[in-house]
């Protein structure tokens, strides 16, 4: 089996020279070796005197490398299809995006890119060789657009695509972050109250000669564990997360059976739900848009909903449809799509309008994960102010309460 020709690396240069006028220019390029450099320099009318690796310093003056993520491969979805919709030609797009990004990785990896597809590679082929940032739908729709004479049409599909899904997995967050945040804010204050707080009241009781209530002995009993165990507690804690973390990284059976618990979980779980709905619908509307077989677009999107669950059952709708039965046939049998969603689907096969359709269940869905999302955040507030009120509360009362009864003492 041959291998897969690895990109060559992007690396900073500095550079001195003369331009058009006489006049002693220098700056800053990033590319493979001197040789680019200098070529590159030449075709803008630059003579390059001196081109040299730029120093990086023995505390990293050199370029802060930051972490490529799903948003950043967004926006350079997004600027690519603006250029090339503006009729800049492809090699001059990736130049004047690439130099123009603030993450140093970015700019290195598109600066790569430029290099491939300057050197006679397909764009697709130079996408699939940064496979942790161009996943197969990606490549596979920007190979179509290729292949048919319309890569900037497919690539605003593209930038499209990855926008909606951006805005789909922000609101996810957006619903999850704030209960998490709360009961992390929550954990770390009663902890504190238990260990530095509850123990002054503590020495205090010691000298009162009658018995506790039972909700003070409570917290104090607490109180001496988290004294005397405060490290393992959070210890532990840090554990669990770090193992769910890994787990979740590299255990497929793990995240098969976290896909399963989290769609049935009440309130999120029908967020989830309807979130999945709408990658689907989009996904596989941009990839029937885009002219690709339709055994082919579900294999795809199999991968691209987000959810094994459903993963598992569009595959089996793949090799239902390949058999000859109709998608919206196979979906209905699958159990996990609303009925709306099959019989849109039914009008778009008998019309011809499939991606259409799909476009409009897209649309609906993200709507409907918005409000969701928007009234969970209104429900959750007075809930989670409650519950911190009630959790604070407690151990304020079981502190009090021995006060009270002072009275009984003397």
């Amino acid at each position: 089996m041959a291998k897969v020709a690895t990109a060559p690396k992007s690396e900073a240069f500095v550079w001195e020279g003369t331009n058009k006028q006489g006049k002693r220019v220098k700056g800053e390029a990033t590319g493979t070796n001197v040789a680019l450099i200098k070529a590159d320099l030449r075709r803008q009318g630059i003579t390059p005197l001196k081109v040299k690796k730029k120093p990086t310093s023995l505390f990293g003056g050199g370029p802060r490398k930051k972490k490529i993520t799903s948003k950043d491969i967004a926006v350079f979805s997004r600027q690519l299809a603006t250029m090339m919709a503006a009729g800049v030609p492809l090699v001059q797009a990736f130049e004047i995006v690439g130099r123009g990004h603030e993450n140093p990785s970015m700019q290195s990896m598109i600066m790569a890119i430029k290099a491939d597809v300057e050197s006679g590679t397909a764009l697709a082929d130079a996408l699939r060789r940064h496979p942790l940032y161009f996943d197969d739908l990606f490549c596979n729709l920007v190979h179509a657009g290729e292949q048919a004479g319309i890569l900037e049409t497919l690539l605003d599909k593209i930038a499209t695509y990855k926008e909606k899904v951006e805005a789909i997995k922000g609101k996810i967050k957006k619903a999850l972050f704030y209960p998490a945040a709360v009961i992390v804010v929550a954990f770390v204050i009663t902890a504190i109250l238990l260990i530095f707080v509850i123990p002054q009241f503590q020495s205090m009781f010691e000298g009162f000669g009658a018995d506790l209530p039972a909700l003070t002995l409570f917290v104090v009993e607490l109180s001496k564990l988290f004294q005397a165990w405060w490290w393992a507690i959070f210890l532990a804690i840090g554990a669990a997360i770090y193992v769910f973390i890994n787990l979740k990284k590299r255990s497929k059976k793990f995240n098969q059976a976290l896909d399963r618990v989290v769609l049935k979980a009440p309130i999120f779980g029908e967020i989830v739900i309807k979130a999945t709905i709408a990658r689907f619908a989009r996904t596989l509307a941009t990839m029937f848009a885009a002219g690709m077989p339709l055994v082919e677009a579900l294999e795809t999107v199999a991968d691209a909903c987000g959810n094994s669950v459903y993963g598992k059952a569009i595959l089996q709708m793949r090799d239902e449809v390949a058999t000859g039965t109709q998608m919206n046939v196979s979906m209905k049998q699958s159990g996990l799509f609303p009925n709306m969603v099959v019989q849109m689907l039914a009008i778009g096969e008998e019309t011809g309008a499939v991606d259409t359709m799909l476009s409009k269940v897209a649309d609906f869905f993200e709507e409907e994960v918005d409000n969701m999302v928007d009234g969970l955040s209104s429900l959750l507030e007075p809930m989670i102010m409650a519950i911190l009120g009630v959790l604070i509360g407690g151990l304020v009362i079981a502190m009090y309460l021995p006060i009270f009864k002072m009275g009984e003492v003397v």
